[in-house]
């Protein structure tokens, strides 16, 4: 099924992986860490890659997580590293951080990485395909809850071996949550299908 309304090339041709639908707040506070524009992609789990992704890119793509990044220092956004020590999701990115061939390229110029977050309802054609541990394809169900994954990218598998916001030795994960509580990214509305490759959510965080 596809969304109501009509776009050229059926909403296929953008060079963003983030749609908006209905906005909720874009956020540009915060500065893009250096390996923003460097990171490969998938930048952490590559064992089992994700179709969605394009790995010919650098740099945190649009679609996926920004994370607090206080390794860089105070108010630095980027993508995720290994360390998860501070690393909380904060919204996901619009625009890659290096931009796109033939387009003008403001997140190098400016050092600004925009991502939404509070709220908004958002098509996304960047997610894990495939669980990062097994290797075994995912199926997405309307009304689950969306995570980032280790990478970054949206996904509905919240163990630790999928999912970026693990709990710490103390058994709570950076919000102070039991275990298994990753940050909700949002809710799905309507999965991927054959006439629309996208994550449609009302986003939650």
């Amino acid at each position: 099924m596809a969304l109501l309304g009509q776009a050229s090339g059926g909403f296929t041709e953008s060079s963003s992986a983030l749609r908006i639908l209905h906005v909720g707040v874009c956020n540009t506070v915060g500065v893009l860490t250096e390996d923003a524009f460097t990171q490969t992609n998938p930048p952490l789990s590559a064992t089992h890659i994700s179709d969605q992704v394009d790995t010919t890119a650098l740099g945190t793509l649009s679609g996926s997580i920004a994370f607090t990044r206080p390794d860089e220092g105070s108010n630095y956004i980027g993508g995720p590293v290994a360390d998860e020590t501070g690393l909380v999701a904060l919204g996901v990115f619009i625009n890659s951080a290096n931009g796109n061939s033939y387009e003008n390229t403001p997140g190098t110029a400016s050092g600004k990485g925009p991502y939404v977050s509070a709220q908004g309802c958002y098509a996304n054609s960047l997610y894990e395909d495939k669980n990062l541990d097994s290797g075994a394809a995912l199926t997405y169900t309307t009304g689950e809850a969306l995570v980032a994954s280790l990478n970054g990218y949206l996904t509905n598998v919240h163990a630790a071996d999928n999912a970026r916001e693990r709990a710490n030795s103390s058994g709570h994960n950076q919000h102070g949550e039991k275990a298994a509580g990753n940050t909700i990214i949002g809710i799905l509305k309507m999965p991927a299908d054959a006439t629309q490759d996208e994550l449609v959510y009302d986003q939650r965080i």
